[in-house]
């Protein structure tokens, strides 16, 4: 008997045949079996278009709010609108070791729900650019001249009160945050500036200042502040709103007989500067840490709330932000090269033809050190696995597992499941010269670094004058930007042990067109209960409560009254 084969344009899983045979026993079939066939095949055929329909539904869901996203990063490039009455601002002063800058804020009312953070944005000219300004040098440069810091700062705020509109001048809170430059000054001389700049300001601006407004702050608030700063930027602080977003279970401390709860993963965070380095990112409640590593805080206007509640590892290295290290580096040469110049009977480095060989610096450069009324002169060499090896020791690794940068405990980092950013010189690293932003890559990062440093110092000075490099490096950054490179890579690399095939570290000064800086996170966390004031609930503080607890109060109406705490410290 022969067979009718079916194969044409199915897939091999799908060839069958039909033999002559079988076709009476269908068409014997009783009128029951074919219905029952018919409404299987009905039913078959129903849910498929179900499936097909609900994915089509869900999938345009989600692609709606990935374009209500996109429309939100749009609308937030806008000018401000500063004719809007409901529209509120917030200044910050970063006081930097090279520098100081200030940072104008804006933010609609808050909508009411206590969920919800305050959405804080970047304040915008009339020509879409960031309210932003910076001078030179660092406030801790008026150290044994405290008087002058109100000159000094005064062209920061006058730029401020030109955007601010008048009538919210009142209302408005000045941050004057100083960070690593004034640390390491003598309190005395901290207490002077600061003095200064409280008595002085309030005299000539009508900005919301008060004492609590102008301060040192610590290392962990700092990277404290960068940590809430890029997740705020990213979106990880808000509700989950599809199963694409990483989640994480999470249990919050002090909640103990609550189940545990799902929200977005947090990205960490590693940002050097010029005298300090930080690193800081989400830790489990499993995981013990020391009380002086750790911040544990509520980020939402309504301390009863948990889901704003978050456990922060944080760890902050004096000395080891890039011109610091270079320092310190430049200081070892020093007193290294006098010594065996005395040993041995040497002059190296005492005039410019018998300069010390530096491999940190390009090759063919001259530069010079200047201590105690002595000159050592160096050229470069560009030698950046040499330089590399020569500042390992600087890390002041130890043998125990769990360390990083002298020797200070880390917390167990899931490499494959994590994601860091990298910001200040993590970026200008990578970005100024070498024009690697963003994705960080150790083996091309390195290729890149290797060429520069072996590069020879007229070609370099060529290229800077030919404006082939990003418009803000200047020619420091281009005669250390072969040290700063090898810097950050062992820092990365050996201080905090990432791989060096490490895929998730992103370089970056702008996330969504917005630039992300410890400033954001600290008006964000210093603004936090402003929702609160707007209802008439008054903020009660006592002692106990997280060190980096400061909201900013004013009266409510007579009968509101609430009692709130900040998480404990």
């Amino acid at each position: 008997m022969g067979r009718i084969g079916i194969s044409c344009l199915f897939p091999a899983s799908w060839h069958f045949s039909i033999s002559p045979v079988g076709c009476p026993r269908i068409l014997n079939t009783s009128l029951r079996q074919i219905m029952v066939i018919s409404i299987l095949a009905a039913a078959v055929s129903l849910l498929y278009f179900s499936v097909v329909i609900i994915r089509n539904k869900y999938g345009r869901l989600s692609r709606d709010k990935k374009f209500q996203r996109y429309l939100a990063r749009v609308t937030d490039i806008e000018a401000t609108d500063t004719n809007n009455p409901n529209v509120n601002y917030g200044i910050v002063v970063d006081c930097g070791s090279s520098g100081s800058r200030i940072f104008v804020y804006c933010w609609p009312r808050h909508n009411g729900n206590p969920h919800d953070l305050l959405d804080i944005r970047q304040m915008r000219d009339k020509n879409r650019k960031p309210v932003v300004m910076k001078i030179k040098p660092g406030i801790s440069e008026f150290a044994t001249s405290p008087e002058k810091v109100s000159d000094y700062i005064s062209p920061l705020l006058n730029f401020a009160a030109e955007h601010v509109p008048r009538a919210k001048h009142k209302e408005t809170p000045l941050y004057i945050l100083c960070t690593a430059g004034m640390r390491i000054l003598p309190e005395s001389q901290q207490k002077a500036i600061l003095e200064d700049l409280l008595t002085d300001i309030p005299v000539h601006f009508d900005f919301l200042f008060s004492d609590s407004h102008a301060e040192v702050i610590s290392g962990k608030q700092e990277g404290v502040y960068a940590w809430i700063g890029i997740n705020f930027v990213l979106g990880r602080f808000e509700h989950i709103e599809d199963d694409e977003e990483a989640v994480v279970e999470v249990n919050i401390p002090g909640s103990e007989s609550r189940e545990a709860i799902l929200r977005k993963r947090t990205a960490g965070i590693l940002d050097m500067g010029g005298v300090s380095t930080q690193i800081a990112y989400e830790v489990p409640k499993t995981e013990e840490v020391a009380k002086n590593l750790l911040a544990e805080f509520n980020l939402g206007c309504d301390v009863h709330q948990t889901e704003h509640v978050y456990r922060v590892y944080v760890a902050t290295f004096l000395g080891f932000g890039g011109n610091a290290a270079r320092q310190r580096y430049e200081d070892r040469i020093f007193a290294s090269t006098v010594q065996k110049n005395r040993l041995l009977g040497k002059q190296t480095g005492l005039a410019p033809h018998t300069p010390y060989l530096d491999p940190c610096l390009p090759l063919d450069i001259k530069d010079e050190i200047q201590q105690n009324g002595q000159t050592m002169y160096l050229r470069g060499t560009g030698d950046f696995d040499l330089c590399r090896e020569t500042i390992q020791p600087f890390m002041n690794k130890t043998n125990e597992t769990q360390t990083s940068l002298n020797g200070v405990y880390q917390p167990p980092i899931h490499f494959q499941n994590s994601e860091f950013y990298g910001f200040s010189e993590f970026y200008y690293c990578t970005e100024d010269v070498l024009r690697m932003g963003g994705d960080y890559n150790a083996a091309t990062f390195t290729k890149a670094a290797k060429d520069y440093c072996a590069t020879k110092w007229s070609i370099l000075r060529e290229r800077f004058d030919r404006g082939l490099y990003a418009s803000h490096a200047d020619l420091h950054r281009l005669k250390y930007q072969c040290f700063k490179s090898a810097w950050m890579f062992e820092v990365f690399h050996r201080g905090f042990s990432f791989p060096v095939n490490y895929k998730n570290l992103k370089t970056a000064l702008q996330v969504y067109d917005k630039e992300v800086q410890w400033t954001l996170g600290a008006i964000l966390y210093r603004t936090r209960f402003l929702p609160l004031r707007e209802v008439g609930v008054l903020i009660i503080l006592s002692e106990g409560f997280l060190e980096l607890c400061h909201p900013i109060w004013r009266p409510p109406p007579s009968g509101a009254t609430t009692h709130l705490k900040c998480a404990p410290n």
